[in-house]
């Protein structure tokens, strides 16, 4: 029932705009919770790999003075990935296409993982 729940704010921060292509949210050790990836996305994978760059970003602010991590983001040729806390054990992980509006997109990701962290 959770699980649906989850799933359901997943599906609506997909569908809230055309530039974003998948959305996961993973506990913070890598445990996919809930996802509405593209068919042929590997969960495992995708968990995996925001865990870690979590870890990497939490380390990262704290060595370099930044303060408390906010958010992770990457960007390559083929889009977009964002990393937000969700929650104080969870992250909501978004890929978005390159030419993503990302005012628009941190907008929508922030009231999604504000949504997703009640939910937990």
């Amino acid at each position: 029932m959770r699980a649906d729940m989850l799933t359901s704010v997943l599906i609506e921060l997909n569908g809230t705009s055309a530039d974003i292509e998948a959305s996961g949210i993973i506990s913070t050790d890598g445990l996919m919770i809930a996802a509405a990836l593209p068919p042929g996305m590997d969960e495992d994978r995708v968990g995996a790999m925001s865990a870690a760059m979590l870890s990497l970003g939490d380390r990262t602010a704290q060595e370099l003075n930044r303060g408390t991590l906010e958010q992770v983001l990457i960007k390559g040729v083929t889009g977009y990935v964002l990393m937000i806390y969700a929650g104080d054990e969870a992250v909501l992980t978004v890929l978005a296409k390159p030419n993503a509006k990302l005012g628009l997109i941190f907008l929508d990701v922030k009231r999604a993982a504000k949504s997703l962290s009640e939910l937990l």
